[in-house]
């Protein structure tokens, strides 16, 4: 007879459109040493940022079940545009099961800035996305922070490429930060997971364009947080045991590509799976 893991070891379902979703990963592993991890790279159907909110929250839907019934005990959604499209369905569907999305930094960017004026830099569909505009707008009557949208279109599919620190992807970089600087921004957040991989580069655009301190916020570490909160309360969070943690991958493109992007980008060489489309 099969003996079936216990909710306390069974793995937690993070995913995303691609590889950004890894920088959210790099966080949940730093804060969450003994969970077992899976992580669906969706690049068979990326980029989600320039698709219509049905579109990808059918994607959405459609991984989690996979998820699900490899026996994930909680999901993170590890994708700003998935989460503004899809995060309430998803609660619908599962509503038993803790579930994190990405929320796009605004809170924590009005709470950082000093004079303000925050920039944000995200895909189209985030930016343009009901869930977003209305978070937007009640901290703006809250605070009276301005927030300066920049769509950076291309800037997921370069990191997708593994282009992370190349004349393309800066050039790219500078275009879309250095109008951010010139209105006055002294705050940028991040807003999609993808970003924070070329944060290195991020931080060279803004010490040529500014002398002034800039603050960058990256939302990965306050899912990891938020997840190691529900765990807790939900009496599923894995301790240290004999059993080390785990890390499987799955993509709906090339497992070959997404070997490359664990080792490349955190170091690791976990087994990955091609899943059915």
């Amino acid at each position: 007879m099969t003996t079936l893991p216990s909710p306390n070891d069974s793995p937690i379902g993070i995913f995303d459109s691609g590889v950004g979703g890894l920088s959210v990963l790099r966080h949940i592993r730093t804060q969450l040493p003994h969970e077992h991890l899976m992580y669906f790279a969706d690049s068979g159907f990326a980029p989600y940022g320039d698709k219509s909110e049905q579109a990808v929250a059918e994607r959405v839907l459609a991984v989690a079940a996979f998820l699900v019934e490899k026996g994930a005990k909680a999901l993170v959604v590890a994708c700003n545009t998935a989460t503004v499209a899809a995060i309430r369905l998803l609660r619908e569907r599962h509503p038993d099961m803790p579930i994190v999305g990405v929320e796009p930094g605004l809170k924590p960017g009005a709470a950082a800035t000093r004079n303000g004026i925050v920039g944000v830099l995200a895909t189209e569909g985030t930016l343009a996305g009901e869930k977003f505009l209305l978070l937007r707008d009640q901290i703006v009557a809250d605070t009276g922070t301005r927030f300066l949208l920049q769509p950076c279109v291309g800037l997921a599919d370069q990191i997708e490429l593994g282009e992370l620190d190349t004349e393309a992807t800066a050039a790219m970089l500078a275009r879309y930060i250095e109008p951010l600087l010139k209105e006055g921004a002294d705050t940028l957040v991040l807003g999609c997971t993808h970003y924070p991989l070329v944060l290195t580069s991020i931080e060279r655009v803004v010490g040529c364009c500014t002398q002034r301190a800039v603050t960058i916020i990256d939302t990965g570490e306050a899912v990891a947080r938020q997840l190691a909160r529900l765990l807790k309360a939900d009496g599923t969070l894995r301790t240290a045991t004999d059993a080390p943690a785990s890390l499987t991958g799955f993509t709906s493109a090339s497992a070959m590509a997404l070997s490359a992007a664990f080792s490349s980008l955190l170091g690791l060489e976990p087994p990955v799976h091609e899943a059915a489309n």
